[in-house]
């Protein structure tokens, strides 16, 4: 006969109840049930490192050369929370369970064997964390100021495994100088495209991967190698396939901005950044959707210490298949997102870029109503 033991302190009846897990997301459009929203509370300038100042705008690079390490002054914090505020509000007015991650103090010094660091934000849970299914994966970032970015999510980490999710974390990098190229510069239009990082260790960030379903795609950045590409490919196995998208950004960071999946058959492309006859193949029977042109960005301040490029209008978070979040500011995408057959909902979050992004990497889909399916033959 077989017997069940009681974990100590636990009631019989929780003990033997089956868990569910409260993580369950496959791609970027299923209907929205809980997400994690990230946080400005003791933001801090990234702390001073080639892989940084290669990946942000030259403006934006300056500014973060000579206040590296200093706390973001309350002028861009203050209507940056205002909006972030008013997301959050919108989130739950549309019957979304928001999760936040801890405040901490991000000008903390830390340190490895091998460099020393301060911290940056947690603004974008997008980055840190990547959902497959009822997994979280913590990614292994190359911006050494992001070392341990997602102990301010552990509480949140926690509590999910708890109640049954899977929680892993990719090897933890050294990101020593073998990392790095020593002498890199962005290669120019009409050079061979070149990345910063080296194959010495698999890194990557999660906001360079977009799911649908049982296929994700990739962008090959300068935080994401091919080394950590293909460790993602072995730990998910054959049940999986990634698909690399090619990127034509001198400086790529993020795919988010590049392409993204929307809705089954259904794909956003940036036209300067994307040859729409260099897709993957098995995106051949797939609408391929080109953004519009973005509206320019007049404030100057914004302008000069954003850490994104004018194509933040693409960072588009789905509610649903026909519902989606976007940035107010940008009309002629909310007009194609209209004329493309989804119902676009004005929102404002033009002040995050100095942070990091904008709908899409200011959250982590955590659970999406839908289950595991492939959208290709």
């Amino acid at each position: 006969m077989t017997t069940v033991e009681q974990r100590p302190g636990v009631p019989e009846s929780e003990d033997t109840a089956p868990l569910v897990s409260p993580v369950n997301s496959h791609n970027e459009w299923d209907p929205l049930e809980e997400i994690i929203v990230g946080r400005l509370d003791d933001a801090t300038i990234p702390s001073s490192h080639p892989v940084v100042s290669c990946n942000i705008p030259p403006w934006a690079a300056r500014f973060q050369g000579l206040a590296a390490g200093y706390k973001y002054p309350r002028r861009l914090i203050e209507p940056a929370q205002e909006e972030l505020d008013g997301f959050v509000s919108l989130l739950g007015s549309l019957g979304v369970t928001v999760t936040r991650p801890d405040a901490v103090d991000h000008r903390q010094r830390f340190s490895t064997p091998g460099w020393t660091s301060r911290g940056f934000c947690n603004t974008c849970p997008r980055d840190s964390m990547l959902v497959i299914g009822d997994e979280i994966i913590e990614t292994p970032m190359a911006w050494p100021c992001r070392y341990f970015e997602t102990h301010s999510y552990r509480r949140i980490l926690k509590d999910y495994f708890r109640r049954g999710a899977r929680w892993t974390s990719a090897p933890k990098p050294q990101l020593t100088d073998e990392l790095f190229e020593q002498e890199f510069r962005t290669p120019k239009k009409d050079e061979p495209m070149r990345y910063i990082l080296t194959e010495f260790e698999p890194v990557f960030d999660a906001a360079d991967f977009v799911r649908a379903g049982r296929d994700l795609f990739v962008t090959r950045s300068n935080v994401t190698n091919a080394m950590g590409i293909e460790w993602l490919r072995r730990h998910l196995g054959p049940g999986y396939r990634i698909h690399e998208i090619e990127s034509r950004c001198r400086t790529p960071m993020h795919i988010d901005t590049t392409f993204l999946v929307l809705a089954p058959g259904k794909a956003l492309v940036n036209p300067e950044y994307i040859d729409v006859d260099r897709l993957p193949p098995v995106l051949d029977s797939w609408d391929i959707l080109v953004a519009p042109e973005p509206e320019p960005v007049k404030d100057l301040v914004l302008r000069t210490t954003s850490m994104c490029g004018k194509w933040l209008s693409m960072n588009i978070l789905m509610v649903d298949e026909k519902r989606v979040i976007a940035e107010r500011h940008h009309t002629g995408m909310l007009r194609a997102l209209e004329g493309w057959g989804f119902e676009p909902i004005p929102c404002d979050l033009m002040h995050y870029a100095p942070f990091g992004g904008s709908f899409h990497c200011a959250t982590l889909d955590v659970r999406r109503r839908g289950t595991l399916e492939s959208y290709f033959d």
